[in-house]
């Protein structure tokens, strides 16, 4: 059993802990737990972003060293230059806090809590930091866009999807194809990145 206190935190920490934990719950990516419901837990992470904006992570690092490895094949992002190369349009989608977008078996939700300053929460969506993550994820994009990635007009790496043609029709017709597959599942796509 893994009982952590919460790490020393900063005002401005707690601030930012509790910004990311009412988003959380507001979108019921997590749910508070009683006390008493204490089996596994753990404390949050925030973790800077390139664009200096935050992402809060649990630190999962016991709960990982125990989780048998998911060997599921990540593409090589090596090999989508040669696929862009006679592509003269370009378009880069991101999953909006992909992980989150993936939910978490029932059995598993009590690996995945962390107790901080507000009280103690639970992912019921895969989180951040989570070493089979990235392997879901993928299989979980690979399985929606099988087809579109089969036809060779698009890559999917974890959490971005690029979509390429060499046509401007063909372009906007790849692109409606992917939103139609996201809109009725509720795959939630940035165009920011």
């Amino acid at each position: 059993m893994l009982r952590r206190p919460p790490y020393p935190e900063s005002l401005e920490t707690r601030k930012e802990i509790e910004k990311h934990i009412n988003e959380l719950l507001e979108k019921n990516f997590i749910g508070k737990i009683g006390h008493n419901e204490i089996v596994e837990i753990t404390t949050p992470v925030l973790i800077t972003l390139h664009d200096g904006k935050y992402r809060l992570c649990g630190d999962f690092s016991t709960v990982n060293n125990y989780t048998k490895t998911y060997r599921y094949p990540i593409p090589r992002i090596l090999h989508a230059p040669d696929k862009l190369a006679k592509a003269n349009y370009i378009t880069k989608m991101d999953c909006m806090k992909g992980f989150h977008q993936n939910g978490v078996k029932p059995k598993s939700m009590n690996l995945l809590r962390m107790i901080c300053h507000m009280g103690i929460y639970e992912y019921t969506r895969m989180p951040f930091c989570i070493k089979n993550a990235p392997a879901h994820f993928q299989r979980m994009m690979d399985t929606i866009f099988q087809e579109e990635i089969l036809e060779v007009w698009m890559v999917v790496y974890i959490d971005d999807i690029i979509i390429y043609s060499e046509t401007w029709e063909d372009h906007v017709k790849y692109i409606d194809r992917v939103l139609s597959k996201c809109t009725p599942i509720n795959l939630q796509i940035s165009l920011k990145k």
